[in-house]
């Protein structure tokens, strides 16, 4: 219970603010350096006068001033916070920034109020005026359902052109007031406070304005009206333009100061009443003995100036000897179009021409001139100077600062020094005032209470707060001539800030209604960007010999410092924890400290016991009236709490076993299984546990199972009215708490009997209890499945708790369900260890069963006494009730435990590097969850482990085969459509098919096939999506895809997902490979669509197989009818989001045409991709409306294109045709020496590749290309590679035949012409001679260099010239020479032969 700093609220930006007041600060600053270290500043109180002085720099130095001020920057400023915390204001030059806290969010989640800035602008209306002081002055609301709250913050501002405005927290200005021509010093305020006693005269409320000759104090009350007015006029104003209402003039004093050089600061300290003797002094100090003296003593006005000769003036003003001046106030009227901020003097003229204006502007106000008053008295001292005063709460001291660096302790009514501070250069000073809780008074004997009661005036206490930033400390004193109590480091760029009032406009009956939170002290610490305050209790104003406070805590520290020792001797050190905390006064402390001896982990369990037994004893020894009924409760309860670790710590220790042999038939009989039934529960769980045990992370061996220490148990129960309840703890603790009461029962090695007896004397409620051991129960599920008889241990517990009295409510409503079993049932349906989950389940059903029937027997032996035959219909129909919901439980445990035991088995691991994706760990799953998944979520959750295995569909086909379970290798055959690799897998998945034909079996709607195949496909698109380089996942859920049965599902599937995943990156794609006009390279493709260019080929590809399968299933859905989708009888009241099954059958027919139209445009893409085409725009080939219909909703109807295309669109279209064609046939048959193991590779690198002849023709017949055209250019480009034997069997498809065997002739021409004119040998000079002049030309005339493939043996080439000859007409004028070609070709073959 020391002084304390609390932070109470952050700066959100401070570096706006310095940005905004410091332009040339924000230019050489780079972005983010200011957030990242926040200007640091040594913020103190300059003399106001500074700034008259401030001269232009010279050019060599403003390199050193700028350095300077990026780190010192806030000591340029005026600083003012308003003591409700609701506004602070910074203001430099001319400029100022209004910051008002709001309520956020702070990174680590936690609501802070953070100050953020809520307007920033220029003040100065006059050319070269600054702004010199500043003051936030809330002002009262005057509703009555709000009264003493604060309505709204006025900021008052002073200016060296001697102006005073005043302004609204949006800037907006209100007043504006001239009553002196000099510069505002300083500005300050005094507001209400009720007096403490009769005695102290009332004080009323004033602004007071220095000047550097004369203070100004305007009347509160007058002042409160006058805003409220002008607040009016303005909304008036800006809701209707044309009002113009002069407020009331402001009431105010002026004094000229005489007989004094320089004045820094003041302090009005307010009206104070002379006493006789004092009276009687003054006047013989002033007008001599023969001074004559008034009846009354005159009621004066006192201001207390600091600065030089004298260092401290102290003025006397009478009150009424002389008459409050009346201001000539101008008022400003924020208008729609005028500014919120504009001249003072011509505001309240909005509306006048712009000649009367500027005649008004030149026109000051009339200054009144200022009633002389002469210093009473000072402190001389001339080489002192002054720098600030601070006034006390009270008006009885105030704390003076000098530029020697002391701080002097004033008291105010004698005009005297007390005290000096020495070595506080450059201090902030402010005052904390703390009035006594009377509450904290010690309630014993009067002989020992230093009070005497505990009623009684509250005592109020004053400390004087002092920050000195050249050491960077904040210290707390205690006035008067009290101690330092508290001192904190804080840096040394900080300031403090104390207002010195509080809410302006309240009187003596509205400030008791509501008493707003104020903070009396603030330091703002720009390092840090927070506002910290500081809490001083009461009792450290009290003196060390007098405060039994003091005393107590510092038998408290030496407990502390006796606790954190390991002493030799436990007896010596009991001893002494006794004598001190039974030499501690007050009962508050007491506690405090029994509450640090329990906490202590080095104190045995006897030493507490006596410890707290020996505080009980002295209580109760005391007199009845002195006795603190709230400590004795404590000790009483934390006592019960021992007592009954005590007993539970024996039980646990005793050496108990059970003797009772247990067998499988126990077992039956105990859970009320037959046979049959507990072999399944067997066989299930076994197989539970064996994949559980794989999968499970290691784990040591706890030997503290059951120990709990003494510190702990007591932090985790509290007594309450004779009730043990538990606090709100973590969910390992209150397992802890479990197992220490019920580990060793359930293990048979404590007498369970005693257990239940002790806890439930201990005031444990049943439910309470049952809470606690279903707890450990559940999470113990290795231990429990190793050890069976665990179950008999749990059964017998249960059957104890249940027969306590208030577990089972014996009146309850036989239609409706117990609470006690709901209890337990809800604890297993949210439990995660299904296996315990289960056997906790039917252990509770086997109990229930048997409460039930010794009811019944019992209704029954009344109903034949009472021959009410009635009676035993209801209990069986009561019994049906509640066993029906175990029987739902039980079958709800069954499916969740076989669902899990799944999702834990694991095929070997594959051959390929798993995705990080793939790696990351399945959610555990409990019934609640499954419950609340929705109809889709234990097909959603198979789809995630399946995802994660990484499964071919095929083997979901494989399980959901019986057969397959009987000879699994039977079907291996005809399986390789899609994936060859799979009887490989096959070979590797263990029991997983008979765990998934068992899955089958349990939910047959749930995880029926296409429901199945459906929530995989949209699993592996989601993690597609997540990371886009995956391009075998999107592959994979295509796959999927095409393995659904059902159109409508197929349809509505692959339409979510290309509106959700693929529609954004195709278009992305698209209009980057038309802009770049070529197959894009990596970088570009990683930018505009998110993925590589690898990656991106595979996703084209597969968005083309997407796009197919849309269209099959758009052609088939109505075929076929669309699927009802049921739910097993178990799960049927699941809850949660929709399915994705059932989203798919919500959605709307495509228009096939658009999808087609988007299929070409793909196949056009993934050619481009695929063989890396150049000089090729994708959208050239489509015309306008073509282009317009791309990327649209493929459910709506667009206008495609239709009729006959432009030739010039159609010949493009040729040429793109033309180079796939050629593309691919390079790609598949070009010649290379290892062909074999380089080329079939990349050909393709995620699955199957397309037959792209066939699909370009297919594009032809799209694009309204000649389809003969493509065929013969792949017939030509066969035979230019060298495979004729596919051309021969291509040729079958072409139509026109004549001009095929044209360009064919062409190529044999080719051929010979390499054979004979680039071999360059002998023999084929020779035949060449010999051959017709007429073949010889043309043979020149061919160019060989355009073959592909030259090695081709010349008897091919023979077959070639014979297929030529079959296809031309003899009629045709190239007959002739195919048939001179066919002579060359023999010729040249004959030799070779």
């Amino acid at each position: 219970m020391a002084c304390s700093i609390v932070q109470f609220c952050y700066f959100q930006d401070l570096q706006a603010a310095r940005d905004f007041l410091f332009p040339h600060l924000r230019e050489e600053t780079p972005s983010g350096a200011v957030r990242r270290d926040p200007s640091k500043s040594n913020w103190e109180d300059d003399g106001w006068g500074a700034w008259e002085e401030t001269e232009p720099q010279e050019p060599e130095e403003e390199g050193n001033t700028c350095k300077t001020q990026k780190t010192s920057w806030l000591q340029d400023c005026v600083l003012s916070l308003s003591p409700t915390n609701d506004l602070m204001v910074i203001a430099r030059g001319q400029k100022a920034v209004f910051l008002v806290p709001k309520w956020k969010y702070s990174d680590k989640g936690k609501e802070e109020m953070q100050f953020a800035v809520g307007w920033s602008g220029s003040l100065n209306v006059e050319e070269g005026e600054r702004v010199t002081s500043a003051l936030c002055i809330p002002l009262a609301s005057q509703k009555r359902s709000s009264t003493g709250r604060p309505d709204w913050t006025c900021i008052v501002v002073g200016f060296t052109s001697g102006y005073v405005r005043f302004y609204t927290e949006n800037g907006v200005l209100l007043l504006a007031q001239l009553l002196n021509e000099d510069p505002v010093l300083q500005l300050k305020c005094r507001t209400y406070e009720i007096p403490r006693h009769p005695g102290v005269t009332e004080q009323n409320e004033e602004l007071s304005i220095l000047y550097p000759v004369a203070i100004v104090t305007i009347d509160g009350f007058s002042l409160f009206q006058s805003l409220r007015a002008c607040r009016n006029q303005v909304a008036k104003a800006a809701a209707s333009g044309n009002e113009n209402i002069q407020p009331p003039p402001l009431a105010y004093k002026k004094w000229g100061l005489q007989d004094i050089d320089t004045i820094i600061d003041h302090a009005s300290i307010g009206i104070m009443t002379l006493s006789p003797f004092d009276q009687m002094k003054t006047a013989s100090n002033i007008g001599g003995f023969n001074a004559a003296i008034k009846n009354s003593p005159p009621a004066m006005s006192q201001y207390i100036t600091v600065g030089s000769n004298p260092f401290t003036g102290f003025f006397y003003a009478l009150e009424g000897s002389t008459q409050p001046l009346l201001s000539h106030v101008a008022l400003a009227v924020a208008s729609k179009l005028t500014s919120a901020l504009f001249n003072a003097a011509s505001g309240w003229l909005g509306w006048k021409s712009k000649h009367e204006e500027e005649a008004v502007q030149k026109q000051k106000p009339k200054v009144e001139p200022a009633t002389p008053l002469a210093v009473r008295f000072g402190l001389p001292d001339s080489r002192r100077h002054g720098e600030s005063i601070c006034l006390s709460p009270c008006n009885t001291l105030a704390a003076v600062t000098d530029d020697f660096g002391r701080v002097i302790l004033l008291d105010v009514a004698r005009g005297i020094a007390i005290r000096m501070w020495k070595g506080y250069r450059d201090a902030q000073i402010g005052w904390i005032q703390i009035v006594e809780d009377l509450h904290e008074r010690v309630p014993e004997k009067a002989d020992f209470s230093p009070f005497g009661n505990t009623q009684g005036p509250s005592r109020v206490a004053q400390f004087l707060v002092i920050y000195a930033p050249r050491r960077g400390i904040l210290e707390v004193w205690s006035t008067q001539q009290g101690p330092r109590v508290g001192a904190f480091n804080v840096g040394k760029h900080c300031r403090l800030l104390y207002p010195g009032y509080k809410i302006m406009g309240l009187n003596n009956v509205t400030s008791q209604s509501w008493q707003p939170q104020t903070y009396q002290i603030c330091l703002v610490d720009p390092v840090s960007g927070s506002v910290k305050t500081v809490n001083v209790p009461f009792h450290l104003a009290l003196s060390d010999k007098k405060c039994e406070r003091a005393k107590d805590m510092h038998l408290v520290k030496k407990l502390a410092s006796l606790l954190k020792t390991r002493p030799p001797n436990l007896d010596s050190v009991e001893t002494q924890i006794k004598e001190l905390i039974l030499d501690i006064k007050y009962p508050a402390t007491k506690k405090q400290a029994l509450e640090s001896i329990l906490a202590s982990e080095r104190l045995p369990f006897s030493c507490l016991r006596n410890i707290t037994q020996t505080l009980m004893d002295t209580l109760k020894n005391q007199e009845l009236e002195s006795i603190d009924e709230g400590l004795l409760q404590f000790c009483a309860n934390k006592l019960k709490l021992l007592h009954l670790y005590e007993s539970v710590s024996q039980l646990n220790s005793l050496d108990f076993h059970s003797d009772t042999p247990f067998s499988d038939n126990d077992l039956a009989v105990l859970l009320r299984l037959d046979e049959k039934e507990l072999l399944k529960l067997q066989a299930l769980l076994e197989k539970y546990k064996e994949e559980k045990t794989r999968t499970a992370t290691v784990r040591f061996s706890d030997d503290k199972d059951g120990v709990l220490p003494v510190k702990t148990f007591l932090e985790y129960l509290e007594y309450e009215k004779d009730v043990i309840n538990i606090k709100k703890i973590s969910e390992e603790e209150y397992v802890a708490l479990g197992s220490f009461f019920f580990w060793k029962c359930l293990h048979g090695e404590s007498s369970t009997e005693d257990m239940c007896h002790t806890l439930e004397s201990a005031g444990l409620s049943p439910q309470l209890l049952l809470s606690l051991l279903l707890s450990v129960w559940l999470s113990k599920e290795k231990d429990i499945l190793d050890k069976p008889q665990s179950v008999c241990c749990l059964h017998t517990m249960l059957s104890l708790l249940s027969k306590m009295k208030v577990a089972i409510d014996e009146t309850w409503d036989s239609q409706s369900v117990s609470p006690w079993w709901q209890q337990m049932r809800t604890a297993c349906i949210q439990s995660e260890n299904n296996g315990a989950a289960l056997l906790s389940a039917h252990v509770g059903h086997s109990v229930a069963a048997q409460i039930s029937n010794n009811m019944t027997e019992k209704t029954f032996s009344q109903t034949v006494l009472g021959a009410d035959s009635e009676a035993l219909t209801d209990s069986w129909e009561a019994l049906s009730l509640d066993t029906e919901y175990w029987k739902l439980l039980l079958k709800q445990l069954e499916d969740c435990l076989i669902l899990q035991t799944l999702l834990h088995s694991k095929a070997n691991s594959p051959a390929s590097k798993p995705s990080s994706l793939q790696a990351e760990p399945l959610p555990r799953l409990s019934v609640k969850k499954l419950l609340a998944g929705g109809k889709g979520g234990i097909a959603d959750s198979v789809a995630k482990w399946i995802f994660k295995q990484d499964f071919s569909p095929e083997v979901l086909k494989l399980a959901n085969k019986e057969r397959d379970a009987e000879n699994p290798d039977e079907p291996k055959e005809g399986i390789n459509r899609g994936l060859p690799e799979v009887s490989e897998v096959d070979m590797n998945l263990g029991a997983i098919p008979d765990l998934l034909h068992l899955a089958y079996k349990q939910f047959p709607c749930s995880l029926e096939l296409d429901v199945l195949h459906a929530h995989c496909c949209w699993e592996y698109v989601v993690q597609w999506n997540k990371d886009p380089e995956e391009a075998r996942f999107f592959v994979r859920s295509i796959e999927h895809l095409k393995h659904i049965l059902n159109a409508h599902v197929q349809n509505g599937i692959a339409l979510m997902m290309w509106n959700t995943f693929l529609v954004k990156r195709f278009s992305a794609a698209t209009y980057l490979m038309d802009k770049v006009g070529k197959s894009p390279k990596d970088r570009l493709c990683r930018r505009d669509v998110g993925m590589s260019d690898t990656a991106m080929t595979s996703f084209l590809g597969s968005c083309l197989d997407l796009l197919q399968t849309l269209m099959e299933a758009d052609v088939s859905r109505d075929e076929m009818q669309a699927p009802v989708l049921d739910t097993e009888d178990a799960w049927l009241t699941v809850e949660g989001p929709i399915s994705i099954v059932e989203l798919a059958l919500e959605q709307k027919h495509v228009h096939y045409p658009l999808v087609e139209h988007h299929s070409v445009l793909c196949s056009v893409l993934y050619a481009v991709m695929r063989f890396a085409l150049k000089t090729v725009k994708p959208l050239s080939l489509f015309d306008s409306k073509g282009k317009n219909a791309f990327f649209k909703d493929l459910t709506s109807i667009q206008l495609l294109p239709s009729g006959e295309m432009d030739p010039n669109f159609i010949s493009v279209r040729q040429q793109f045709l033309l180079k796939v064609v050629s593309a691919a046939v390079q790609a598949q048959h070009s010649v290379v020496k290892d062909k074999e193991s380089s080329e079939e590779a990349p050909s393709a690198p995620f699955g199957k590749d397309q037959d792209w002849p066939v699909l370009a023709v297919d594009l032809a017949h799209h694009l309204q290309v000649s389809e003969d055209v493509i065929r013969r250019h792949y017939v030509g480009e066969l035979y230019n590679y060298g495979v004729d034997h596919l051309g021969e069997e291509a040729i079958l498809q072409v139509h026109d035949r004549e001009v095929l065997a044209s360009q064919l002739l062409v190529l044999t021409g080719q051929r010979l012409a390499h054979a004979l004119l680039h071999t360059q040998t002998r023999e084929g000079m020779e035949l060449l001679a010999r051959l017709p002049p007429t073949l010889c030309t043309w043979l020149k005339a061919m160019n060989p260099q355009d073959l592909q493939n030259t090695e081709v043996p010349i008897a091919t080439t023979a077959k070639l010239v014979n297929k030529v000859i079959e296809l031309l007409p003899e009629n045709h004028g190239q007959y002739s020479l195919a048939l001179h070609l066919i002579e060359a070709v023999e010729a040249i073959s004959t030799p070779s032969l």
